[in-house]
Order: C-alpha cells, then structure tokens, then sequence
C-alpha cells in the first residue's frame, strides 16, 4: 500500500523535530503514527506504546518521551479511556487551515 504524505511533513517538520529540537524520535513516532491514521483514513490511531516501539526501533522510554514532545509541540492529541486503556492518537497538522 502506498501512503501520501503532505510534504510539509519532510519539507519542513524533519528540519524542525530533528535539526532544531534535537528529537529525531518524535519525527520517526510521527511518521509511524501518521503513516497509521493515513492508511485507516482518519486522523486517529489507537496504539499501544510497545507496538510504536516496535515499529520505530525505539525503546518504549523513548516513545514516551517522543510523544510527550509531540503532545508540547500540538502535534498530536492522546486521549486515554483509563490509564490502563490503550491511547488514542489524534495526528495533529497544525500548518493546514481547519486541521
């Protein structure tokens, strides 16, 4: 399957996440979570932290960490049932009008 990606997402958030924040994680769980929503269609993704581990090569540490930048810097939205519960993921595009 072929994703699409808007090319802000390479253009400018690489640079951003990785050359400005020195936080190369939180572009990689971006991605991930992106190419996610993006394949289901919508803009949310429920994932447990062990998979995106999983499917990013980082440490389930590292992926907290990523995502409370992520969450810091309004790119994406968790919402928990319980603590517990597996996250949802809202991916957040904060450059496009009404996203």
């Amino acid at each position: 399957m072929q994703v699409t990606l808007d090319p802000y997402i390479i253009d400018s958030l690489m640079a951003d996440l990785v050359g400005h924040d020195r936080q190369p994680s939180a572009f990689l769980v971006y991605l991930t979570l992106t190419r996610r929503a993006v394949s289901l269609h919508r803009p949310q993704i429920a994932m447990a932290l062990l998979d995106i581990a999983e499917a990013t090569g980082l440490s389930k540490r590292t992926v907290q960490s990523a995502i409370a930048h992520l969450v810091y810097r309004r790119l994406l939205a968790v919402d928990r049932a319980s603590p517990t519960s597996v996250p949802v993921y809202t991916v957040l595009r904060p450059w496009r009008r009404g996203a």
